[in-house]
């Protein structure tokens, strides 16, 4: 028995067995044999009839008759889109204002004589109500209809994380990181963190602005500091790369250019996910606007950083991901360092790997560390002098929860986003 049977037949046993008229045996009677011959609970078939729904007979109810019938809808639909889609209660006064009579003269729609009195006594609530289903078809339509973008946008193609060849040196994704505090009001330093896919390596520069021409020059800085040589960037759909400045200078180049889906961050993975450990785990969440910041950072990523994050930190690449049952396995390769992966690949030149190697001998990791904490604390004695009147005492005024501890000691810039 399905569903619509057992209702015609609770409805046969409240309206013409008389269930609401019997008494509490007889009731109990009738429920134990519905609840027999259907199988459903005693307990929901008792709420069910409590709802009320079966004890309201249909038999000689009159059904309201539709004083705005479809001539008036359709009518009021032409006019709708005439006036470039107004809401309810900007289209009443143009009604009552006898702008549909005059569109009959202008021949602009056609509609009886009934109809434009029902439109004049139309009100914003009914307007509003009569057009629900066309502001829903035309939604619809706006929303599976191709979206139009600039034409840069056509020729810059679209590039997914699985579509790279991950064993070739020079694929670089870039991104782009803000340092502007709680307001992105006004200038403020931004970031351009690169990524080599297949070796890990990253080099980070620092501009003011997020403008066409910095963010091209600071690309190109960026880029002479790498040990190979560059094959393609890929970035997401900020102005900043997408643009005709950029896009020319991959083509005087000889470099590919390719950008993710909007709102699709795993296309852009790789660099992505460098952005907390080399970027905001080391200067924070602070604002940075001011030319001296500025040149602290890039001293930070063009000596000490990039040295010690790409030839000490090692690097665990995925090589395959397979589902088996519910459950995703994925394998990874051996960790090694940005360095190690430059060393053994075949597309690097012998001098360029000895001049690396040299670099690596002289260094001192924990040096570097050192190096690194001590501009880190200069470039926060230049944001305290930047606001001096809102400089306070660490030890007193910064309560511990607040900031964000990484691996060296608490330090005032780990503040949470």
């Amino acid at each position: 028995m399905n569903m619509q049977s057992r209702n015609q037949y609770l409805k046969d046993l409240i309206e013409k067995r008389g269930y609401p008229l019997k008494s509490k045996r007889g009731k109990s009677q009738l429920l134990n044999e519905y609840c027999q011959t259907t199988g459903q609970n005693r307990n929901y078939v008792i709420r069910k009839i409590r709802t009320g729904a079966y004890l309201k007979s249909n038999l000689g109810k009159r059904k309201r008759k539709e004083y705005y019938d479809g001539y008036t809808r359709d009518a009021l639909v032409r006019i709708w889109r005439i006036f470039d889609y107004p809401c309810g209660q900007r289209l009443e006064p143009l009604l009552k204002a006898g702008w549909a009579e005059k569109l009959v003269k202008l021949k602009e729609i056609d509609c009886s004589c009934e109809v434009l009195q029902k439109l004049r006594k139309i009100s914003s609530k009914t307007i509003d109500r009569k057009l629900r289903h066309q502001k829903e078809i035309e939604r619809i339509g706006r929303k599976y209809q191709q979206k139009v973008h600039p034409l840069l946008y056509q020729k810059i193609p679209i590039k997914l994380s699985d579509e790279w060849d991950r064993s070739q040196l020079g694929n670089i994704q870039i991104d782009s990181i803000e340092h502007c505090g709680q307001s992105a009001r006004g200038e403020y330093i931004n970031t351009i963190s690169n990524t080599d896919i297949a070796t890990g390596w990253w080099e980070g520069e620092a501009i003011m602005s997020r403008g066409q021409i910095p963010t091209q020059e600071g690309l190109d800085r960026a880029r002479k500091r790498f040990p190979f040589n560059w094959k393609e960037i890929h970035s997401d759909n900020g102005t900043e790369y997408i643009n005709a400045h950029l896009f020319r200078y991959t083509e005087k180049e000889g470099l590919g250019f390719s950008r993710s889906r909007p709102n699709k961050k795993n296309d852009n993975c790789f660099v992505e996910q460098k952005n907390w450990t080399h970027v905001k785990k080391y200067v924070g969440y602070l604002r940075y606007d001011t030319l001296k910041e500025l040149e602290t950072l890039n001293d930070l990523y063009r000596n000490e950083l990039r040295l010690y994050k790409n030839f000490f930190q090692p690097v665990i690449k995925l090589i395959s991901k397979e589902r088996i049952g519910g459950k995703i396995h994925r394998r990874y390769d051996i960790p090694k360092t940005p360095y190690q992966r430059v060393i053994e690949s075949k597309d690097v030149s012998e001098e360029k790997k000895q001049e690396l190697k040299n670099i690596y001998q002289s260094l001192n990791p924990a040096e570097l560390k050192r190096a690194i904490d001590r501009k880190l604390d200069l470039l926060y004695r230049v944001y305290q002098e930047k606001h001096k009147s809102q400089k306070v005492e660490p030890q007193k005024k910064i309560k511990p929860n607040s900031l964000t501890f990484s691996t060296r000691q608490p330090d005032p810039f780990h503040l949470p986003n």
